[in-house]
């Protein structure tokens, strides 16, 4: 049938699975070879990009187009736009500045413009000689002589002899060392071409279907725009086109997600009944009663772990409302029943809040608290790995040290991993794997104090159940957040002089724009030096990512005991810090953070009764970009509001931390700007699990080639 669009008229052909088309040989079949040019290093160069077939090519798509239907005037071309433009060279000559360059001086009548190379031939200085006439391609920006095109893509124009224009977009692809655009470009064109005798194969059932688009109309449009179409939706990634590949894509990644839940879940696990008697022990001895919702995540842990299914559970809960307990009573259930228990934490430091806290609360009951750490002498390391292999250490805390190869337990049964986000996929199923046994799985727990959209749970989740704790524990004192620049730096210190002086205690938090522990430690030890020539009456402590273990506990135990007044600290205290009297949190240079890492790092104060305040110190001049998400700091505490606003101005790689990022890199899809399509994801996944199993593997190879192998797929 016909769809009519307002800018656009396009042909909609159905494709069923018993089409006749699907009937030609599939190109998912063809090697990349058979291309015409692609060699074995070529093939190479093509595999980096994770192309090895013609489909893979074809599925390879546009990042974003390119206008070379018409010609510019000069006169009418504006900086920074990539514009067509022909003109006589006027002028040409070798300049000699902080750069040797070949400068051209073209002209249409219009206007005048500069051609500028800086890595240019003899020959090609030769065909650019004044009185040429010349059409380039390029981006046209502000330089010393007004408006310049440097290195434009150029062709020369003979007298008598028009050189036709684009009829189509142009499409720029993502592209890897040794492959050019034109390169692509040109391979594309002859997939494309393979499409007249092979067949991009329909894999989604009719009933699956959100519209009623042609795969192959759409890859075939999606690589080839015409001269017509409707830039602004391309742009944006909203041409029905795209959003049919997106939805593909999207769930793709989501039935990977379920088929390694599935998979996980064939082999069962032990069976954990609810130890009644130990747990009410353990609550007894608590100096706080559960809130209502802590109560009720709990509850669903026990009923997990009762099951013989693996337990698969993330659980979200806002900075301060007490995962931590909730954890605690799910390691009793598994060591009420014998067990073993993993506790991994992404930090020392917070590896070492847990050690300190599990061992407060179980070493009563007579329950063994283990600890392994990356930074173990091998004597202490030793000893504990041969607690862990024995079973003696019945609780096992520590960082990424308890996925390590040589690491064996003698009986795990539940594995709970603290800020997730922090973690990769891999590194979450490796501590898994420490769990198998013969015919049973260990259960997982998932938590994480940063809260994550709704868009992003259902897809990067989507192998998991999850639950919120979505209240706080009685005596939380609301945080009140002000942004400072740092114009104002010496008001700044006398605050939190007036406020360790009146018997509270504060945190200063450097941050540096470079992902770097050395040049972070460098900057919290300048700023240690700064603060205690400005406020010597003040006891200042220092914190941070190279220090050793030891120097970094006893640094927090000084804290954490009121012998140190201040503490300076990099973001090593974002998460796992727990010391009520401390009501004053400075954060330098907050416009480099992200709003889940802010506030994170504010949920470190406001936990006593005294009135608490979170001051973030800008540099100036502040960006719109910065002004925009400082503003919601101040006006909200509520983490799913920030998480939102966050995954909305940074995107969902960053919000699920930087090592998670590779696990959510899609070619076409956005979660932001495709979140409406995720309800129907999550029908269609459900229906070809139940009906249609058959292309179950071919959509995840399409789509995420062979990098779903994280996933033990």
């Amino acid at each position: 049938f016909l769809l009519r669009n307002s800018e656009y008229d396009f042909m909609i052909t159905e494709v069923s699975a018993s089409s006749s088309i699907t009937a030609a040989p599939s190109l998912a079949q063809v090697e990349v070879t058979a291309l015409k040019g692609v060699g074995a290093q070529l093939a190479i160069k093509l595999g980096k990009l994770n192309i090895t077939t013609i489909q893979d090519l074809l599925f390879h798509l546009p990042l974003r187009y390119m206008d070379r239907t018409r010609v510019t005037p000069i006169g009418a071309v504006q900086p920074m736009a990539n514009v067509v433009v022909e003109g006589e060279i006027k002028g040409s000559s070798v300049v000699f500045g902080r750069r040797r360059s070949l400068m051209c001086r073209i002209q249409d009548g219009t206007g005048v413009m500069t051609l500028r190379f800086f890595h240019f031939s003899s020959a090609q200085k030769n065909n650019l000689a004044p009185g040429t006439r010349i059409r380039c391609f390029g981006e046209a920006r502000r330089g010393s002589s007004g408006l310049e095109l440097y290195h434009p893509e150029y062709e020369l124009l003979s007298e008598g002899k028009p050189l036709p224009l684009d009829d189509r977009l142009t499409p720029v692809y993502p592209i890897t060392e040794g492959i050019t655009q034109q390169r692509l470009r040109a391979l594309t064109d002859q997939a494309l071409a393979y499409m007249d005798s092979h067949t991009v194969e329909e894999l989604l059932p009719a009933e699956c279907h959100p519209q009623a688009i042609s795969l192959q109309e759409a890859v075939v449009y999606l690589h080839r725009p015409p001269a017509h179409a409707p830039t602004l939706q391309l742009l944006e990634g909203t041409h029905p086109f795209q959003q049919r590949l997106a939805f593909e894509e999207l769930l793709a990644h989501h039935l990977s997600m379920l088929k390694l839940r599935q998979a996980w879940q064939q082999t069962p696990s032990l069976t954990l009944p609810k130890p009644v008697a130990l747990l009410k022990k353990f609550q007894t001895h608590l100096a706080f009663e559960l809130t209502n919702a802590q109560q009720q995540v709990a509850d669903e842990i026990a009923a997990d772990l009762s099951q013989p299914i693996p337990m698969l559970r993330l659980v979200q809960g806002d900075v301060g409302s007490g995962k931590t307990v909730v954890a605690a009573l799910a390691a009793l259930q598994a060591v009420g029943n014998g067990h073993q228990v993993a506790i991994m934490a992404p930090t020392e430091i917070l590896a070492e809040q847990h050690r300190i806290t599990f061992t407060q609360w179980f070493e009563p009951m007579g329950i063994s608290v283990g600890w392994l750490s990356g930074k173990q002498k091998v004597a202490e390391r030793r000893e504990q790995m041969q607690a862990v292999a024995s079973g003696d250490a019945q609780v096992v805390v520590g960082t990424h040290a308890l996925f390590q190869d040589d690491v064996e337990f003698a009986d795990l049964a539940l594995t709970i991993v603290d800020e997730q986000h922090r973690f990769g996929v891999h590194q979450r199923l490796a501590l898994r794997e420490k769990g198998d046994r013969v015919g049973a799985r260990s259960h997982q727990l998932i938590m994480t104090a940063t809260p994550i959209p709704r868009t992003l749970a259902m897809s990067a989740y989507a192998d998991l159940d999850c639950s919120i704790i979505y209240e706080l524990p009685p005596g939380r004192t609301p945080v009140k957040t002000a942004a400072i620049s740092q114009e104002r730096r010496i008001e700044v210190m006398q605050r939190v002089r007036n406020a360790c002086l009146k018997g509270r205690q504060a945190y200063w938090v450097c941050t540096l724009i470079e992902e770097s522990e050395v040049l972070e430690a460098q900057a919290a030890e300048a700023a240690a030096v700064e603060l205690a020539q400005a406020l010597p009456e003040i006891k200042i402590g220092l914190v941070h990512g190279r220090m050793k273990p030891a120097e970094k506990e006893q640094a927090m135990q000084s804290f954490k005991a009121g012998e140190t007044q201040l503490l300076v600290a990099t973001t090593v205290i974002e998460v796992g810090v727990d010391v009520s009297n401390a009501s004053l949190m400075i954060i330098e240079n907050p416009e480099r953070l992200g709003l889940a890492q802010l506030h994170q790092l504010r949920g470190r104060v406001g936990r006593g009764r005294a009135e608490s305040h979170c001051v973030l110190l800008y540099g100036s001049p502040l960006s719109q970009y910065g002004k925009e998400r400082l503003k919601v700091m101040r006006e909200t505490s509520d983490g799913f509001v920030i998480a939102e606003k966050d995954l909305e101005l940074r995107g969902p790689g960053e919000v699920l931390g930087t090592r998670q990022t590779g696990d959510m890199q899609f070619k076409l899809a956005d979660l932001r700007r495709d979140a409406a399509l995720l309800g129907d994801v999550k029908v269609a996944a459900s229906k070809i699990l139940e009906r249609h199993s058959e292309v179950i593997d071919p959509l995840i190879k399409r789509w995420l080639g062979n990098s779903e192998h994280y996933a033990g797929v």
